[in-house]
């Protein structure tokens, strides 16, 4: 990815150089358009005058509206908050600096909201880690304009990485619970219902704070999961009963509460789930367990847990800042909780028959097939980043790279699933390249993993596949790219019906087939093409 840098000081050391273009030294005079993304990365200059230097950073505002004039709304464009690196007030009662910083921001965060491609970046999330002294190297500054310590550059490039990640929509799935001195104080199987420590004083008051906390995380689209070696009639017990307690059954998608080992319960939620256990964290206040898992799931995330109950909230928040921070959540995050413990419902429904068309009948599944707009563009670009699976090809995609192959004539919808026991929302897309008039390629064709197992997969294919053929199209070409996750997909084309022409030593396999009869579906989904 191309980058073109707007600043106002050296910070080549922090960004690097590769596919990296920087600006002069607040020169806006050029913005070239043929970049990928481009960086606002001003910071406070060094002036004793208050006055003056308020003035300048007042100017910044009008600088970056007429950048941003003359840019393609589509393009990520990337504004870094304002920090004073070296804050210094002749008297006490100078405010026009900060007035101006704050003025500064606040507008950058109004066009992130206002503006498609812009995102607002709160770089003192980064400096408020150091002191005065270790922010800035004077003698580096002097000789080289770079007000940031370059001392930083490798702390930054891992906390740059994070912010870029929470951009593209990328995080851990699902957060994995112990019960006893991890959601609550106390052992529930000795101190009883009202005896474990959750709400009035200390330490209870810490367990409020922290399942509440936990709680909003769910709410942001964080799958919830309880691993606990206890009797499961007394939590349940625990939940309905105990009145301090914020976090219920209802905010867990699955459970594990019983005595065998917490690794092989671990395994059974990640399949329960229809997850990697490499989109797992696990959290625990016995070093024991917490050693099992390292040990035995290493793909499994298992971060230190706190030894006092009043660093529970400190630790959330790095817990956040690692694993589970986005840029934006999607409607589709906020119902994930509800939708996996839907599908529970829909396995226990299951085996109450015999006949699996008998079950697919009996779920009324609706399946919308629905261009890409700019409603469902954050939804589409995130599913290429966080689906392993069910992805034919596994290709990223940011939302400007989506839009520009829209605009290049692309093909590309996306798929809304519900059924009688609730709404899985955007949970499949395609991605269709014309080759030339009558052919058409596959680029990319993925689901989520929780609304597999129904046929789904076949009927969105044949769907839109027909949709293409009264375009006009007559061939299709697809591929199927081999990963160490998406080895179910690997047959995909070839039950489709498509003609496997090569295969490569990797597992590569390339597809061809003739567009010259209307795919038959199954009359079990109501399919509706918007």
């Amino acid at each position: 990815m191309s980058t073109y840098v707007f600043r106002n000081q050296t910070i080549e050391a922090f960004l690097g150089d590769d596919g990296v273009a920087y600006s002069g030294y607040g020169d806006i005079s050029m913005v070239p358009g043929d970049v990928d993304r481009y960086i606002w990365f001003y910071q406070v200059p060094v002036n004793a005058d208050a006055n003056q230097l308020a003035q300048e950073i007042t100017a910044y505002i009008d600088q970056l509206d007429l950048v941003l004039s003359g840019i393609d709304t589509a393009k990520p464009f990337i504004i870094f908050s304002l920090v004073n690196l070296f804050p210094l007030r002749l008297t006490g009662d100078e405010v026009a600096v900060d007035e101006a910083i704050a003025a500064f921001n606040s507008h950058a965060m109004r066009l992130s909201q206002q503006r498609p491609g812009v995102k607002w970046v709160d770089f003192s999330e980064f400096t408020s880690h150091y002191d005065a002294a270790t922010l800035v190297d004077w003698k580096y500054y002097m000789m080289s304009q770079s007000l940031l310590n370059p001392k930083l550059k490798r702390d930054f490039k891992s906390w740059w990485q994070r912010i870029e990640e929470e951009m593209a929509l990328r995080r851990m799935k699902c957060l994995v619970l112990d019960l006893d001195n991890t959601l609550w104080g106390g052992v529930l199987g000795e101190d009883g219902v009202d005896g474990i420590q959750l709400g009035g004083d200390y330490p209870g008051k810490a367990y409020s704070y922290w399942q509440r906390a936990l709680k909003q995380l769910a709410a942001d689209g964080v799958i919830l999961a309880v691993c606990s070696k206890n009797n499961e009639a007394d939590v349940q017990e625990a939940w309905e009963k105990n009145p301090a307690m914020v976090l219920k059954r209802e905010h867990f998608s699955a459970l594990r509460i019983n005595w065998q080992d917490k690794a092989t319960n671990m395994r059974e939620l990640a399949q329960e789930l229809n997850i990697g256990l490499d989109s797992m964290v696990f959290l625990d206040d016995n070093p024991a367990e917490r050693e099992l898992i390292r040990q035995m799931l290493p793909q499994v995330e298992v971060p230190e847990f706190p030894a006092k109950p009043y660093q529970l909230m400190p630790f959330f928040k790095d817990l956040v800042g690692k694993y589970f921070r986005i840029y934006a959540v999607t409607d589709e995050d906020r119902a994930k909780n509800k939708q996996y413990q839907a599908n529970a419902l829909r396995q226990a429904e299951q085996s109450r028959f015999t006949d699996f068309d008998d079950y697919l009948y009996s779920l009324d599944i609706s399946i919308d097939v629905i261009p890409a707009d700019e409603h469902n563009l954050p939804r589409i670009a995130q599913m290429t980043q966080k689906t392993n699976q069910f992805n034919l090809t596994t290709r990223r995609y940011a939302e400007d790279q989506v839009n520009r192959l829209i605009d290049s004539g692309w093909h590309i919808c996306c798929m809304a699933v519900s059924d009688r026991f609730g709404d899985s929302g955007i949970t499949g897309t395609i991605f269709l390249e014309p080759v030339d008039d009558i052919t058409l390629n596959i680029d990319t064709m993925l689901l989520s993993c929780r609304i597999l197992g129904k046929g789904i997969e076949e009927a969105f294919f044949k769907t839109v596949l027909n949709l293409m053929r009264l375009d006009g199209y007559r061939k299709l070409t697809a591929s199927y790219l081999p990963t160490a996750k998406n080895g179910q997909t690997a047959d995909f084309y070839d039950r489709m019906g498509m003609t496997c022409v090569s295969k490569e030593d990797d597992g590569t396999k390339h597809y061809e087939m003739m567009l010259n009869t209307v795919f038959e579906i199954k009359n079990c989904y109501n399919i509706r093409v918007l």
